[in-house]
């Protein structure tokens, strides 16, 4: 990489230069990448996804004013292309309880510690994957992308108030999920 400044690139696109453009996918698709595996819990999706995000970036450069930071608004595209992902295969699949029941009881039979460890990130992971999509974009973005509620505000179009009552709830909710699975015999 030569050093180019995101706006510099942006200019450079804006005016032609295709290589300006690959600069900025080599940037950011890691990050991108991270982002939609965190909502998406699948590596293949989440690099469908990541090209998804990469073809709207692509066409939406040559008009991009800069109002926002570049990252920002590429960020606020693979959230929005992570729910839409989301909403998609909710529709194609049902939720499959009894293929989740079989994998804890499985784990539970050896009270090994890094087994014990996997199974908790696996409900919380659930219990992630329950929550409503703007209480799990919110929570996502806070917790894992430890992003503050402003930019989060202007990611996803909704006041600050509106988010820590979203990251509020979310929480509660996954405790509830975690804590409900331990009392269940």
């Amino acid at each position: 990489m030569t050093g180019r400044s995101d706006r510099e690139l942006l200019g450079q696109f804006q005016q032609g230069d295709e290589s300006a453009f690959n600069e900025l996918v080599l940037r950011y698709q890691e990050r991108i990448y991270w982002v939609a595996s965190r909502f998406l819990q699948d590596h293949d999706d989440a690099d469908d996804v990541v090209q998804e995000v990469f073809l709207k970036v692509y066409e939406g450069l040559r008009t991009f004013r800069g109002e926002s930071g570049l990252y920002t608004w590429m960020y606020r595209i693979t959230v929005n292309a992570s729910l839409n992902f989301l909403r998609r295969r909710r529709v194609k699949e049902f939720f499959r309880l009894d293929d989740m029941a079989e994998e804890r009881s499985a784990e539970s039979e050896r009270p090994d510690n890094a087994l014990e460890r996997k199974e908790e990130r696996t409900l919380i992971e659930e219990a992630i994957e329950r929550l409503p999509d703007k209480q799990k974009a919110v929570f996502l973005m806070r917790y894992y992308d430890e992003l503050p509620y402003d930019e989060i505000g202007r990611i996803l179009g909704t006041s600050v108030g509106g988010l820590k009552a979203n990251y509020f709830h979310a929480v509660r909710k996954i405790e509830n999920y975690v804590k409900r699975a331990h009392q269940s015999p």
